[in-house]
């Protein structure tokens, strides 16, 4: 018979992942004495959200993976800069923020919108934009697909800002803690990115007629 405080053999799937896995903390010290294997779980454990990440503002699979790897190259060397004041989660978040502003930058491309190549739910909807801007639904899959033909239109900036505030729904402050903008000036990159798609949309709009 087993005895009151005995502990049992075999313990609940979730308390053995709990055991098993070292905190990120614990995993960062093992990495900074030597231990650099270890950045392997760390690799395991983010990688998806990375990825999830970068698809939000790199069209190829193989830009996707360049932008991963580059984070986790620059995560690696400038690890013993990870002060833990906040979860390595955010850290680490940041530093993949602004690889991807890099990548904007770097890979700035004119990519122009032709308004044969639009589907003919974005051409109804380009259609309801133009007679009453204000009533045009942005949650219609035609929308939402025309929005992320325009989102490759943006200048890197603005479309920085945009994914964050709009697809990803952060806010301000967050926004300048990933970015390392000031508060003001995200406000300010805001309004001119919405400004700047609501000039993509007329000029698509115009075009229709042309």
């Amino acid at each position: 018979m087993p005895q009151p405080n005995s502990v049992p053999l075999t313990l609940p799937y979730d308390a053995v992942s709990t055991v098993m896995e070292p905190a990120d903390e614990d995993v960062i010290s093992a990495v900074l004495r030597g231990e650099t294997a270890s950045f392997e779980l760390l690799v395991n454990r983010y990688s998806p959200r990375l990825f999830a990440t970068a698809r939000r503002y790199a069209r190829r699979e193989s830009e996707v993976e360049d932008i991963v790897q580059e984070v986790w190259s620059k995560a690696f060397r400038k690890l013993r800069t990870f002060r833990g004041d906040a979860p390595f989660e955010h850290w680490l978040m940041r530093m993949a923020v602004r690889t991807c502003y890099d990548f904007l930058r770097n890979h700035q491309r004119s990519r122009e919108t032709i308004i044969s190549d639009l589907s003919d739910g974005e051409t109804e909807w380009l259609d309801h934009f133009e007679a009453a801007p204000e009533q045009a639904s942005e949650t219609a899959e035609a929308a939402r697909e025309l929005i992320r033909r325009i989102l490759d239109r943006l200048s890197p900036a603005a479309r920085l800002v945009i994914t964050l505030l709009e697809i990803e729904e952060r806010s301000v402050k967050e926004i300048a803690a990933l970015t390392g903008w000031s508060v003001p000036l995200v406000k300010v990159r805001a309004f001119r990115a919405r400004a700047e798609m609501r000039r993509i949309l007329k000029g698509l709009a115009r075009e229709k007629y042309l």
